[in-house]
C-alpha cells in the first residue's frame, strides 16, 4: 500500500527522507505545507495512507479521495482537522502519535510560566521602544503550579517545576499517582494555585472546559499557561478574567483561531505571552515524530 506525505514541510520532510530505510512501503513526499484540502484528492492519486502534519480533512473531501483507507496524523489534536468518527463511517482509520514531543512541549510551558511571572516580554518590548521598564515579577520558587490533566506532558512539566522548588498539584479525569505530586479536586486546584497549566486532550467533553465560572474560581492573580488547545479555555472569559487582572498574565501557545488575526483582541494584551503553536517543535521531537510516522506506515502496509 502506498502513501503520500501530505503536506511536509522542509525539515519534516528532509527526516521523512533520511528514515526511509530498505523495504519501506512507497510514501511519496509532497512538500507543500500550505496545501488546501480542496488540492487533496488529486494530490493522493488513489494512494491508501495518508501522512498530515497540519492540513484540514474535511469528511467531504476524504469521500474524493479514491483508495483512502489510513490517515496517519502526526500529533495528538487530530480532531481539530478531521472527524474521526466519520471517516471511520467511509472505512478510513485515523492514527495518532503520542509522547514524541512531551518534553518538549513541558519545556515551552515552563518558559511560558516563567516570562510570564517575570514580564519578560514587555520590558523587552519596552525597552526596544527606548522606554526604561522595570516592574516587580513573580518568584515562583514555593509557589504552587496546578496541572489540569495528567498525560506525559503535564508529566514532565512536574518534574521539571518540582526540581524548581514549586508545589505541584493535579487534577485528571481518571485517578493518578506521581511522584511529588498531590493529586487534588479541580476546585481546589483553581483555588489554591499561583499558576495552572492546561493539559487536556480536546474532544466533546473538554471544549470549553475551563469555563467563565471555572475562571472565576482561580486564585486572584494568578498566571494561565495553555499549550493544549485554544478551545479548551473560554477565550472571551479569559480575555475579560486579563483585562480586570483577575488572571495576571497568560502564556499561550494554542488559539481557537490559528494562525491569530493581526487584529485578535489578544494581541492588544500587554499581559499576554504569545506563542505560534510551536511548543513541539524541537530537532529532537521532530525526529521522534517523524519515527512514529513510518512506523504507523510500515505496520500498516504489513496488515
Amino acid at each position: 500500500m502506498r502513501g503520500v506525505f501530505i503536506d511536509a514541510n522542509g525539515s519534516l520532510a528532509d527526516i521523512f527522507e533520511r528514515q526511509n530505510k530498505a523495504g519501506d512501503p512507497l510514501v511519496k513526499v509532497n512538500r507543500n505545507a500550505g496545501i488546501t484540502a480542496d488540492e487533496i484528492p488529486a494530490a493522493l492519486d488513489g494512494a491508501g495512507i495518508i501522512i498530515i502534519d497540519h492540513t484540514p480533512l474535511p469528511t467531504g473531501i476524504a469521500r474524493q479521495c479514491t483508495g483512502l483507507k489510513h490517515v496517519v496524523f502526526l500529533g495528538t489534536g487530530a480532531r481539530s482537522y478531521m472527524n474521526p468518527e466519520e471517516l471511520a463511517e467511509l472505512g478510513i482509520s485515523v492514527h495518532l502519535i503520542k509522547g514524541y514531543g512531551d518534553t518538549a512541549v513541558a519545556e515551552c510551558a515552563i518558559a511560558l510560566m516563567w516570562a510570564a511571572a517575570r514580564g519578560l516580554v514587555a520590558m523587552d518590548r519596552e525597552m526596544r521602544a527606548g522606554n526604561w521598564l522595570r516592574q516587580d515579577g513573580m518568584q515562583l520558587t514555593g509557589k504552587t503550579l496546578g496541572l489540569i490533566g495528567f498525560g506525559g506532558i503535564a508529566a514532565e512539566v512536574a518534574r521539571i517545576a518540582s526540581g524548581s522548588g514549586m508545589k505541584v498539584i493535579a487534577w485528571n479525569r481518571t485517578p493518578k499517582t506521581a511522584p511529588n505530586v498531590g493529586f487534588v479536586s479541580l476546585e481546589k486546584l483553581l483555588a489554591d494555585s499561583h499558576v495552572v497549566s492546561v493539559h487536556l486532550l480536546l474532544n466533546d467533553e473538554t471544549r470549553g472546559f475551563l469555563s467563565r465560572e471555572r475562571i472565576a474560581a482561580m486564585r486572584k492573580g494568578a498566571i494561565l499557561v495553555n499549550t493544549a488547545r485554544g478551545a479548551i479555555v473560554d477565550e472571551a472569559a479569559m480575555i475579560d478574567a486579563l483585562n480586570s487582572g483577575h488572571i495576571r498574565h497568560a502564556g499561550l501557545d494554542v488559539f481557537n483561531i490559528e494562525p491569530l488575526p493581526t487584529d485578535h483582541p489578544l494581541i492588544k494584551l500587554p499581559n499576554v505571552t504569545l506563542s505560534a503553536h510551536s511548543a513541539f517543535r524541537t530537532p529532537e521531537a521532530s525526529e521522534n515524530l517523524i519515527q512514529a510516522a513510518w512506523e504507523h506506515c510500515r505496520r500498516i502496509a504489513t496488515g
